[in-house]
């Protein structure tokens, strides 16, 4: 084995009477992607902020290349050719790429001017070679998040950099996007850098990591080769505890129990009419592989969409749902799949995101009454465990599982009687999962109607008690009890007569990585 090209050992990190870091190590191969794993809160963040040089360790050793280092702050990190590109991207937007790849270390002509012919030419050459497709010349502000990160990564191309560190860079990618990461991230590490890849996503783990590092609670817990990666082991040392006790629970059986919500021939757009019950207390689940209509059916329910047929009826009684404002006086809510551009208020606090739907209960004689409102918020939030150092704190620093925990806190302000979640759990650790795995049962037992839309399979299996799944708008199946399996549901969500063995299980991992 060669010398690894970064090594920390024994590293300790404090604020205040806070332990951050406890002893973690962490190594790193010239060529090699390293996925570094953990829950919001195991240390990962601090434990690279360490590495770039924006904190320093109280003990601990690093060495780059076999040799001692102190990184002492930023630049010191950059000269041992250390790159971070953090999930929130430092660029420039009025500047032009080259300028963001070269700003602070400018090559010079011989009359000290800034070179900017060698910059154009240089950073067009690091461009073609990650396969971007915009110019050294271009405005940076104009350019997709994603080739903002090509930026961030040719920066350290130019700086000849040993390590590069990228912290859940597909946060606000979409899937192509982040395919073509991939294989930019496949290229740098064949040309010999070394990733640590930052992400919550067994997925992403799964496809990209040599080796994998996992932190719990600001200690380090194991190292993991690319053979030995398997999910059950990666939850169990994330956690603490098997991946199978998150989704342990009875399924309900539906005998004896009133329908809360029955749907008759809905359809709309792509959806075909659609016929369904849930029970009061049921957590009924929407399967299939993405484009097959489900939450296109959500969104007709919850009136985001117009219908063309059919009629809705919430505890018996037939309900005119012209938009989501019906919906929710009528008692359905409605938590979408993307949190960020149709749920949350990015740049207000967590108290405005979480009462917004209930704003109206407290108003008297057109004045707002912020004290009960703020009241009001501080027991929401403090219901679902979410972590903010403050209630103005805005909902875009917030993690991806405590952004989710706010947005179904304002869904619950409501009071509904029945709940739809369009992917609950995506972009969310693994605690945070768990977290709203219990909150929906609790929900089902106080007898919330609880409707999942989910992609992930074992998600599906694990805390439906019914589960329809659907193909082309259409619903082509309902399953219950132990008939609830993989290979049932990917019967019913694919036309799999005729295919190869290798072709289903091609989809088979369609269904499973949505």
């Amino acid at each position: 084995m060669t010398t690894p090209v970064l090594q920390m050992t024994g590293v300790d990190k404090s604020f205040g009477a806070t332990r951050a870091l406890s002893g973690v190590q962490l190594t790193a191969h010239a060529g090699e992607i390293h996925a570094l794993m953990g829950e919001n809160g195991a240390g990962k963040s601090t434990l690279m902020k360490i590495l770039s040089g924006v904190y320093q360790p109280d003990a601990g050793e690093i060495r780059i290349a076999g040799a001692a280092v102190r990184l002492d702050n930023p630049a010191a990190s950059r000269a041992m050719g250390i790159s971070l590109i953090y999930q929130e991207l430092a660029v420039a937007p009025h500047m032009s790429v080259a300028e963001n790849v070269f700003m602070g270390s400018e090559p010079r002509s011989r009359f000290g001017f800034s070179d900017r012919g060698a910059m154009l030419r240089r950073t067009d050459e690091v461009l073609h070679q990650l396969g971007a497709r915009f110019r050294a010349s271009d405005r940076a502000g104009a350019l997709s998040i994603a080739e903002q990160q090509q930026v961030e990564i040719a920066r350290a191309l130019i700086h000849q950099g040993r390590v590069l560190i990228m912290d859940e860079p597909t946060a606000a990618l979409s899937d192509r996007e982040a395919e073509h990461l991939f294989s930019v991230v496949r290229k740098l590490r064949d040309e010999g850098m070394a990733i640590i890849y930052i992400s919550h996503r067994m997925s992403e783990v799964y496809a990209l990591a040599d080796r994998v590092t996992v932190l719990r609670d600001g200690k380090y817990v194991g190292e993991i080769e690319r053979e030995s990666i398997d999910s059950n082991r990666l939850v169990q040392m994330m956690v603490g505890r098997p991946l199978d006790d998150f989704y342990q629970h009875e399924r309900r059986e539906r005998g004896g129990r009133e329908p809360v919500l029955r749907v008759a021939d809905v359809g709309g757009g792509k959806v075909r009419p659609a016929s369904f019950t849930v029970a009061r207390g049921e957590v009924l689940g929407l399967a299939g592989l993405v484009g097959a209509g489900r939450t296109e059916l959500a969104r007709l329910i919850f009136g985001a969409d117009a219908r063309s047929s059919g009629t809705i009826q919430l505890e018996g009684k037939v309900i005119d749902i012209a938009d989501p404002r019906a919906a929710m006086q009528a008692g359905i809510a409605y938590v979408p799949e993307d949190r960020k551009s149709l749920g949350l208020f990015l740049q207000l606090g967590v108290r405005e995101n979480t009462i917004l739907n209930v704003v109206g209960r407290h108003t008297r004689f057109g004045l707002v009454d912020h004290r009960a409102l703020k009241a009001r918020a501080k027991v929401a939030v403090a219901r679902l465990g979410v972590k903010a150092s403050h209630l103005e704190l805005p909902v875009g620093r917030l993690s991806g599982g405590n952004q989710q925990k706010v947005l179904l806190a304002r869904w619950l302000e409501i009071g509904p009687k029945v709940l739809i979640l369009d992917e609950p759990t995506r972009g969310v650790d693994i605690g945070a999962k768990s977290e709203i795995y219990q909150l929906i049962h609790a929900l089902a037992e106080s007898g919330v109607g609880v409707i999942v839309i989910s992609s992930e399979l074992p998600e599906i299996i694990g805390i439906c008690d019914r589960v329809l799944v659907m193909r082309e708008g259409a619903i082509t199946g309902e399953l219950s009890g132990d008939s609830i399996t993989q290979e049932n549901i990917m019967r019913l969500a694919t036309d799999t007569d005729g295919l190869s063995g290798s072709e289903r299980g091609d989809v088979e991992a369609e269904i499973n990585h949505g």
